[in-house]
């Protein structure tokens, strides 16, 4: 893929080509190694994460990272939070809103305290050391979600709770990093506007979610044509993403609306189970394996007493900091650990934060791959946790 002097992108057949290829082997190699993860007891997304770390640069340098084998991962980590929103029950989301919160703030305050204090045991200057700091408080659930949906209990109100948790976690970290880019930094970042679009964002989002969706299917039902439902579900996930990026809220977030949006009208269930089988079938084990490509071992010599402190580090502050909100407001200790095991796994927000930080060098570039490592073992170790402090958890019957 390469652009023209009109900065036109064009594609060269023989990259076209190669990236089939790559892409033939990233589905061979996490389909089989999801099936050898569940024959030995484990999440078969841990299989497929560690999919990508055995054929990417890491072990045999089959398949390197590129622009567009990340495209088709951000189009699976979208539609796996759609899917979510689908099979999320809105009333239980709201009813457990207080908990989210709780375990949010819990879960951003830990790690923010031990990344800081992390930073500065590197010799990082205060400033860094905070930004350290909020790069360890980022959660991204798309992990926990399907690990939630492999083991059949998406529904549970543990897993209500890490989704709502997650919102308030993005909200809050993305105002803090704004906070302290514009600390830091020479860019004018109005931290005021920055919180006058969220609150645009929710404001929109809860009138779509409540009336506008559910009004606009019933409309765009009636039109006539091949998978009109599918395209339907797959344009809305699109529109709510790309309106959350916009207003400054993570994409998986508006996708999860999107879902929430639709799972409020008849046709829930059509859409369903036409994207479980687009998404499961392609994009979602793209994504997993794409977050295994991202890890290599140059350097790292050097660097395993910090890859080591730090990753134990951003798994206990978030284990224990989440678990702790989850248990002070009512939650069992092991179903509170659970829940702080949801939150456990940084996945693509972090990586986005931590390539934030190296361009504006609030990271030190010697770190960067450490950190990386660090991202990608609390996103290997949370499926295996939450499998743990699930086993005896009961699902409830459905409704209907």
């Amino acid at each position: 893929m390469e652009q023209n002097d009109k900065g036109v992108i064009i594609f060269n057949m023989n990259h076209v080509g190669e990236f089939l290829l790559q892409l033939t082997i990233i589905l061979i190699t996490a389909k089989l190694a999801g099936d050898l993860a569940m024959r030995l007891g484990q999440p078969a997304v841990l299989g497929q994460l560690l999919a990508g770390v055995l054929i990417g640069p890491a072990v045999a340098g089959l398949v390197e990272p590129s622009a567009i084998v990340e495209v088709f991962a951000q189009i699976g980590v979208l539609l796996l939070m759609f899917l979510a929103g689908l099979e999320t029950d809105l009333r239980a989301l709201n009813e457990n809103r207080n908990t989210s919160i709780a375990v949010a703030v819990g879960g951003i305050l830990f790690p923010l305290a031990g990344g800081y204090a992390g930073g500065l045991w590197l010799g990082m200057e205060q400033g860094h050391a905070l930004f350290l700091g909020l790069l360890l408080s980022a959660t991204s659930v798309s992990i926990s979600v399907q690990t939630f949906r492999e083991l059949g209990k998406l529904n549970i109100r543990e897993s209500t709770t890490v989704l709502g948790a997650a919102i308030v976690d993005d909200i809050l970290v993305v105002l803090g990093l704004t906070i302290v880019l514009g600390l830091l930094t020479a860019g004018e970042i109005s931290l005021a506007w920055v919180i006058v679009k969220k609150v645009i964002f929710i404001v929109l989002a809860v009138i779509m979610v409540w009336k506008g969706i559910p009004f606009a299917l019933r409309k765009f039902a009636r039109l006539k044509g091949i998978e009109t439902v599918l395209g339907i579900g797959i344009i809305l996930c699109l529109l709510f993403s790309l309106a959350a990026e916009y207003f400054g809220v993570a994409g998986i977030i508006g996708a999860f609306a999107a879902g929430l949006a639709i799972s409020r009208t008849e046709i829930k269930h059509q859409i369903e189970k036409k994207m479980e089988a687009v998404a499961y079938s392609f994009f979602v084990p793209v994504f997993l394996a794409s977050i295994g490509l991202m890890v290599t071992f140059d350097g790292l010599a050097e660097q395993l007493l910090p890859l080591f402190l730090l990753s134990v580090l951003a798994i206990a502050t978030k284990l224990i900091g989440s678990g702790l909100g989850a248990r002070i407001t009512g939650y069992n200790a092991k179903s509170s650990l659970a829940i702080g095991s949801g939150m456990v796994s940084r996945g693509e927000v972090a990586l986005i934060i931590a390539a934030l930080g190296l361009n504006s060098g609030l990271l030190p570039s010697e770190l960067y791959t450490t950190i990386i490592m660090v991202i990608v073992i609390t996103t290997v170790v949370a499926p295996p946790l939450l499998k743990w402090f699930l086993k005896d958890t009961v699902v409830p019957e459905p409704d209907d």
